[in-house]
């Protein structure tokens, strides 16, 4: 039980869209603060944070959200009549939060701009190298002891040209990848970074970019000038058979210019992480229900497409570092994206 004075100094804080290994780290991240900080008083909830749930939250005084809550103006007004002043990311993008509707209503928002970068990259390069090695599909065909291998012809990675949007620090672990591969890297960011140039890549306009490369690779974060980054026009400029690999966010992409790419054969190869409707999708078992996502049920009939669940970060260590920056700005309001 609280003591009065414990309540005065106790950190109300409410966690949406939390799975257990969720829960693990970051109950290990509070013990470890011990009486050295504010005492804290956490709830859990399973469901997303919406203007439907928001009520919920009435005396917290943070919540911590990811990346399929969806804090739009109606939910962050139900918050601030809640007392709510601080909306936490677990996650780097903060897209589905109304940041003006925030800062109106005094509450800041903060994220995790960085988490072990080298865990998306290292995903990418799984996506890329399953793609074009099928080794999901070798995997399947031995355990059935067919150890044929028509269909399962791949191409050398080493010296193919490959297209990096974004140079963040996710973007610039993909290339320093890339380049111990042998390949030639073409980079797109409003901002070019020295150390990108110094390790020997180049950097070129976006349509050059599309244009150059054997395979594309987003690390942008999502924004109005981002939306569908890749739609039809875009992809007319890549050449035939392009790889295109999203593990950024799934509205990067136009869906419906994408299922054309693949029936034309313009796409040859498509690996995503990420899907613009995920947040009725992913983190969930489905396997059970009859999914009602015409699109994504689409892009899993083609034989050329590698598809999971926003998996990118999913790794002891990121998720390690995910939850001591998320606690640390709660504390410090560090990280904000409302200054």
């Amino acid at each position: 039980m609280l003591s009065e004075q414990d309540n005065e100094r106790c950190i109300r804080i409410a966690f949406f869209s939390t799975r257990e290994y969720e829960r693990k780290v970051f109950c290990e991240t509070f013990d470890a603060l011990g009486d050295q900080n504010a005492m804290f008083s956490v709830t859990y909830f399973d469901h997303a944070l919406n203007e439907d749930t928001a009520h919920l939250c009435d005396n917290i005084d943070a919540v911590v959200v990811f990346v399929n809550d969806d804090v739009n103006a109606a939910t962050i007004k139900t918050l601030e009549n809640c007392g709510v002043t601080h909306i936490a990311l677990r996650c780097a993008g903060f897209n589905n939060v109304d940041i003006n509707a925030a800062k109106q209503c005094q509450i800041s928002v903060s994220r995790v701009p960085a988490y072990s970068p080298e865990t998306v990259a290292e995903h990418t390069l799984a996506l890329i190298l399953t793609l074009n090695r099928k080794t999901h599909k070798a995997y399947n065909r031995v355990r059935e002891g067919n150890f044929a291998l028509n269909g399962l012809m791949g191409f050398t990675l080493h010296k193919k040209t490959v297209g990096v949007v974004g140079t963040g620090k996710i973007g610039k672990a993909v290339v320093r990848i890339l380049l111990g591969f042998g390949c030639n890297v073409l980079c797109f960011d409003p901002t070019q970074d020295d150390d990108v140039n110094a390790w020997g890549a180049t950097y070129v306009e976006l349509s050059t970019l599309l244009n150059k490369s054997d395979i594309v690779s987003l690390h942008c974060p999502l924004n109005d000038s981002s939306y569908h980054l890749i739609n039809q026009e875009s992809l007319d400029k890549m050449p035939d058979g392009v790889m295109l690999i999203n593990t950024s966010r799934g509205g990067l992409i136009d869906n419906n210019a994408i299922i054309k790419g693949l029936k034309s054969k313009k796409i040859g190869y498509l690996g995503l992480d990420v899907y613009e409707r995920e947040s009725e999708l992913f983190f969930s078992d489905r396997s059970e229900e009859i999914i009602q996502d015409d699109i994504f049920l689409r892009l899993t009939t083609f034989p050329n497409v590698l598809i999971t669940g926003h998996q990118g970060f999913f790794t002891e260590e990121a998720l390690n570092e995910i939850a001591q920056v998320t606690v640390s700005n709660i504390l410090r309001n560090e990280n904000l994206v409302n200054p």
